[in-house]
């Protein structure tokens, strides 16, 4: 059994940063989000701004700002299960990044969010999978998938679909699997932290506007928010993002939150 790894081996990899970049300074991080909150708040769009930020930061590969992030959001709750319930979202949304960015980047945010629960939020989260696949329930997976494969890239999701395929036989089936089982909002009306299919586009928009030169998933992805404004069961603030105005202010807010991360990561502070 290898227990260590060689010297040389260490050295290799030191030679390469192999920390998560530390993320701006409290207090501009603190502004940023209070700027970009009240703006949301006027907007009326206080969730998708918690889910756009969380992605954004967790692209950008700061875990210990979505932490902070968690801490911004709950400063003035006076209940466990407000908080309870803005976890639950910011880890789901995490969760469903992983379709965009990977897992590393995930499990680093989720490891930050997770560091700065409270005890009593933390063990009030669900802790079983909602997400395994079983011979009864991957029928489903695929048609969840499908469905949403349809609903992002209409009129074009067969030619898209074959396109993919003709890259690697495995690879569209990877996709709606995925699309099925983590992007796809789950079934049941009372799903802890469950994200609107209107969310689950802010999530693609905001991991693809952060993770930078990717022009054709990141179009096809504010098409898929646009379009989320035709899906069933919308509220009004999925029907806002939805919107012209809506995935636009999407769109520049994750730049908002970018501009300010990257600024301090690249030593302009």
């Amino acid at each position: 059994m290898v227990r260590h790894l060689p010297s040389t081996i260490k050295q290799l990899l030191a030679l390469r940063n192999l920390d998560a970049y530390a993320g701006p300074s409290f207090h501009r991080l603190s502004c940023l989000l209070e700027k970009t909150y009240a703006d949301a708040c006027l907007k009326r769009a206080e969730t998708g701004w918690l889910v756009l930020t969380t992605c954004t930061l967790l692209t950008a590969n700061v875990p210990s700002s979505v932490g902070h992030l968690y801490h911004f959001v709950t400063r003035s709750e006076q209940n466990v299960r407000s908080s309870m319930c803005k976890a639950a979202l910011m880890r789901e949304a995490a969760l469903k990044s992983v379709v965009f960015v990977g897992v590393p980047r995930v499990i680093g945010a989720l490891a930050g969010l997770t560091g700065a629960l409270e005890d009593d939020v933390k063990a009030g989260l669900r802790t079983d999978s909602r997400r395994s696949a079983k011979p009864e329930n991957v029928g489903a997976i695929i048609a969840r998938g499908t469905a949403l494969w349809n609903s992002i890239y209409e009129p074009h999701a067969s030619k898209l679909y074959d396109k993919l395929g003709s890259y690697h036989p495995d690879l569209i089936s990877f996709i709606i699997q995925s699309y099925g089982s983590i992007l796809s909002p789950l079934p049941g009306a009372n799903e802890q932290g469950n994200l609107s299919r209107a969310l689950g586009s802010v999530v693609a928009v905001a991991c693809l506007r952060a993770e930078g030169r990717v022009g054709p998933q990141l179009t096809s992805h504010v098409f898929g928010l646009l379009k989320a404004r035709t899906a069933k069961g919308l509220n009004e603030e999925d029907r806002w993002l939805a919107s012209d105005e809506g995935t636009e202010w999407v769109i520049r807010t994750v730049d908002t939150v970018l501009d300010v991360v990257i600024a301090e990561r690249d030593g302009d502070r």
